[in-house]
């Protein structure tokens, strides 16, 4: 089943997006911009739903290098009671009551929200990944439930109660840009991360390379960065190119179903990560905040690139 949708011209859209304020539009709310307003408002509630869970626990860990065994028990008791409110839970607490609208309204699967405070409650009891594979796993809820949200949101109907192809599998599809992204993600962040006390960057890793979470710190605030160090960021973008190119694929595969409107969103979403991917200097970077995060024009530009080349 094809989708179908009103005619809308995405150049009215990028007028809409004050990049200026770049930070309060992460790139899941600009993909998300051009779909239709309604689609749009139930991708920013379930987002906005995430993004409070996940700042409980980082914004404390911005304070304190680690939680004391009470916290955790608070913090997790408290992940737990708002996933509890999607199966209907009474709650007097309006954007809760919003957020269970919007599951219903949107036959969003409440799995993926369970997987995802899953991921949040790894976070409360654990400080950073011992293996790689615990990162990845982690991901499974931290990064690729958001985005199975973002593409059930873009592959429903306009009736709202069946996907383009029922046989397809949505988190298949999700999964390599959302490990891409989260890839990236935790290089541009590295600096800002290290001085917020959080380490994504897995010890088995960095202890192939002679390397501890404390070295990490320690480049995060200004000491040079080391060549093994680099060689760390050699072997995460191996990774990330690895989904990057099933990133292409999954795109390619779906692309013969979507109305260009939704398309056009899951490019926009590939391609902010990937310019950010593009800026990454494995040789010569310091992997400061500033370096690896475009500036509010430079977003806006490529945003505009891909409309042209794709619209």
């Amino acid at each position: 089943m094809y989708m179908h949708t009103n005619t809308f011209n995405p150049s009215d859209i990028i007028a809409q997006i004050d990049f200026t304020k770049i930070n309060k539009h992460p790139n899941i709310l600009i993909a998300a911009k051009f779909w239709e307003e309604d689609r749009y408002l139930a991708a920013k509630v379930c987002y906005q739903f995430m993004r409070k869970i996940d700042d409980l626990v980082d914004d404390r860990k911005a304070d304190v290098k680690s939680l004391s065994d009470c916290e955790k028990q608070i913090y997790t008791d408290q992940v737990n009671e708002w996933i509890t409110c999607l199966n209907g839970k009474a709650s007097n607490d309006p954007f809760f009551e919003k957020v269970v609208q919007t599951v219903k309204d949107y036959q969003i699967p409440i799995h993926l929200f369970q997987v995802f405070a899953k991921s949040m409650i790894y976070d409360i009891n654990h400080e950073g990944f011992d293996t790689f594979d615990d990162f990845i796993n982690y991901s499974e809820g931290a990064s690729v439930a958001p985005a199975s949200v973002f593409v059930h949101l873009c592959c429903l109907n306009n009736e709202l109660n069946e996907y383009i192809d029922p046989s397809m599998d949505l988190r298949a599809i999700a999964r390599p840009c959302a490990i891409f992204s989260y890839l990236v993600h935790i290089i541009r962040d590295f600096q800002i991360d290290q001085q917020n006390n959080l380490n994504y960057f897995a010890k088995d890793i960095l202890q192939n390379n002679s390397l501890t979470p404390n070295d990490l710190k320690k480049m995060a605030n200004g000491s040079a960065i080391t060549n093994n160090f680099r060689q760390v960021i050699v072997w995460y973008m191996d990774q990330a190119e690895q989904h990057r190119l099933e990133t292409e694929k999954a795109i390619e595969k779906i692309a013969p179903f979507l109305n260009k409107r939704y398309l056009l969103s899951l490019k926009v979403i590939y391609n902010l990560y990937l310019q950010v991917y593009n800026r990454i200097d494995i040789k010569n970077g310091n992997f400061t905040t500033r370096e690896l995060n475009p500036s509010n024009e430079e977003i806006k530009q490529n945003v505009l690139h891909i409309i042209k080349n794709n619209f």
